[in-house]
């Protein structure tokens, strides 16, 4: 991100070396709409959707099958979020949707232990925690090899692993 340039962008795109000056204003501005853009809608369908555990698990078995489609957002948003490690630039746009991410994955785990599918001993932080670190762990792996992570098998696996580590013993059965 560091050698990139708003004139380098428009001459890419094949358009004129300050258009793109012209339609953002700053590199920074550039990138922010681009980190937003991509990471929109990721799971389809979660909107109406009763927090707790059924959504929380819809999310993830989504998540993992978004993956295998790794299209040109769904790769920018990869490529952006493990840039965004180590580019000051990019950080605070992709803190920030992690924390929300992060935050919406809490509340599934309070409403799932509100109203008993969820194991009441958990921590929803750190629940929340562990759920993106494999799917984005997931992604990047996906990113760097595709043919050696299959999405479709993972989705299965992934999200029947949640629901037993989270599941109370009665909805297991």
């Amino acid at each position: 991100m560091r050698a990139l340039t708003l004139a380098r962008v428009g001459e890419r795109a094949g358009y004129s070396r300050g258009i793109v000056t012209h339609h953002f204003g700053s590199k920074q501005a550039l990138l922010e709409r681009l980190s937003r853009a991509t990471q929109a809608g990721f799971v389809p369908g979660l909107e109406g959707l009763p927090a707790g555990l059924d959504r929380l698990l819809r999310l993830i078995d989504g998540y993992v099958g978004a993956l295998g489609q790794v299209g040109v957002f769904n790769r920018a948003f990869l490529l952006l979020w493990a840039e965004a490690a180590t580019a000051s630039e990019l950080a605070p746009t992709f803190r920030e949707r992690d924390d929300a991410f992060r935050a919406d994955l809490r509340d599934d785990v309070h409403a799932g232990i509100a109203d008993g599918t969820i194991r009441p001993d958990l921590i929803p932080a750190e629940v929340a925690v562990a759920v993106v670190g494999q799917l984005r762990g997931i992604g990047l792996q996906r990113l760097l090899d595709p043919q050696a992570v299959d999405t479709e098998g993972l989705r299965h696996a992934v999200t029947e692993h949640w629901r037993r580590a989270l599941s109370t013993p009665t909805r297991m059965v």
